[in-house]
């Protein structure tokens, strides 16, 4: 039973969080952008707890949808060949089973809340699920991935306010872009075998030129995060401490983020987690001054 409760931990990346956080982050800034703090705190806790259970869900059933559509890319990829799926451990059968347990246990999260996010929500799932064919067709996966991972920015919002309006559309335009740069820097690490075995990704594309890439993403993203603070009508506050997670991506991300090094992309991607939470902690501060 500890065998294969430890493989069934590998398949989903349980021990490395950064998957699920980055899939939450998302959704905890709709959640306090929507959030009326004048009103009882239970409610939010209980909607955060939610969001949280259910990016944990969903970012597992992910990895093994992922893992068992790319079994044949993975046991040619120096990083990826040992997943349980690539290496046989973990037979395809009892993968799906797996993926759709917890499918069903994110179905009971979702349940919670009101039918507009809970329809919403199933809406998404089409893109989910396909994400990981698109390295096949495009260079453009990690856009994909920055439309399908930052959903839940829409649906925190839509969990208190029943509606979608134009200020989470801004922040998840600017989430977007956050994704399309964090993961063209995670790509780096793959780069020599996906050239090899014929796999797309921006990083591919733009591998002379991934500092201008990043720059221009993450200029998008402080856009988008403005214009959305405005919006909002927060507090100068916020345009202040915004400085602060901007300094983060583009000195240090930037700064540290070398494409030759495997393990300088890793550390640049997993920072992107304190990025998550100062930008959750800047939303909290504005929306109570």
């Amino acid at each position: 039973i500890m065998n294969q409760l430890n493989l069934f931990i590998e398949l989903t990346r349980l021990k490395k969080p950064i998957g699920f956080m980055l899939l939450f982050w998302p959704c905890a800034w709709g959640l306090t952008l929507a959030y009326d703090f004048s009103l009882s705190l239970n409610n939010y806790f209980f909607y955060l707890i939610l969001f949280f259970l259910g990016s944990v869900f969903m970012r597992s059933a992910g990895c093994i949808v992922n893992d068992v559509l790319d079994k044949k890319y993975d046991a040619q990829v120096v990083r990826t060949k040992n997943r349980p799926i690539a290496s046989g451990k973990i037979s395809i059968k009892l993968a799906v089973i797996y993926s759709f347990l917890l499918c069903f246990f994110a179905l009971l999260v979702l349940l919670n809340f009101n039918l507009f996010t809970i329809i919403l929500a199933i809406g998404s799932m089409p893109l989910a699920f396909t994400y990981p064919l698109m390295k096949r067709f495009t260079y453009w996966p990690q856009l994909f991935l920055g439309i399908t991972f930052n959903y839940g920015l829409i649906l925190g919002w839509t969990a208190i306010k029943g509606e979608i309006s134009i200020v989470p559309v801004l922040f998840y335009l600017g989430a977007i872009f956050w994704t399309l740069g964090y993961d063209t820097i995670y790509g780096y690490q793959d780069i020599k075998d996906d050239e090899i075995i014929g796999l797309k990704s921006t990083s591919i594309k733009f591998k002379g030129k991934a500092k201008k890439f990043l720059f221009a993403c993450y200029t998008s993203l402080l856009f988008f995060f403005l214009i959305g603070g405005y919006k909002m009508d927060f507090h100068v506050s916020y345009y202040l401490l915004a400085v602060i997670p901007f300094i983060h991506l583009f000195i240090y991300q930037m700064k540290i983020f070398n494409l030759k090094d495997p393990s300088s992309c890793l550390k640049a991607f997993k920072s992107n987690n304190l990025f998550g939470l100062i930008i959750f902690i800047n939303i909290i501060i504005a929306k109570n001054l």
